[in-house]
């Protein structure tokens, strides 16, 4: 059973960071691009970065550049998203996902969901003071 758990989420306060870590069970992470995704209250889901394959590409979406940084460990399986800088519009919930088509080997996209077939249960990020 393909399984992804997050974790990593949290309070803290603005200006300060967090590491979200999203690890699979039941498959490997190797031959997959993989995307973070975050939902605020009230609001759509929305992209927010991706790793291909290859860990070669990485995109962010612009509300989080040089703030943001994803990457990957294939010998633990498990992809991060480390978040520096955090402000108060960073608060959602985080949702990694497995885009389980293979695609080119330097290939990632957060622009539609409609990619990603398996998705983690999300974890709380909170920025305040």
């Amino acid at each position: 059973q393909v399984q992804l758990v997050e974790s990593g989420g949290g309070l803290v306060q603005p200006g300060g960071s967090l590491r979200l870590s999203c690890t699979a069970s039941g498959f490997f992470f190797d031959p997959y691009a993989i995307g973070w995704f975050r939902q605020a209250t009230g609001k759509e889901r929305e992209g927010v970065a991706c790793i291909s394959r290859s860990a070669t590409t990485t995109l962010y979406v612009d509300s989080v550049k040089g703030r943001f940084t994803v990457s990957r460990d294939e010998a633990k399986n498990t992809v991060y998203l480390q978040m520096n800088s955090l402000k108060p519009e960073d608060t959602a919930v985080y949702y990694c996902a497995v885009d389980t088509t293979i695609r080119s080997s330097n290939y990632c996209s957060f622009r539609s969901d409609d990619e990603y077939d398996a998705w983690g249960q999300g974890t709380q990020v909170t920025v305040s003071s």
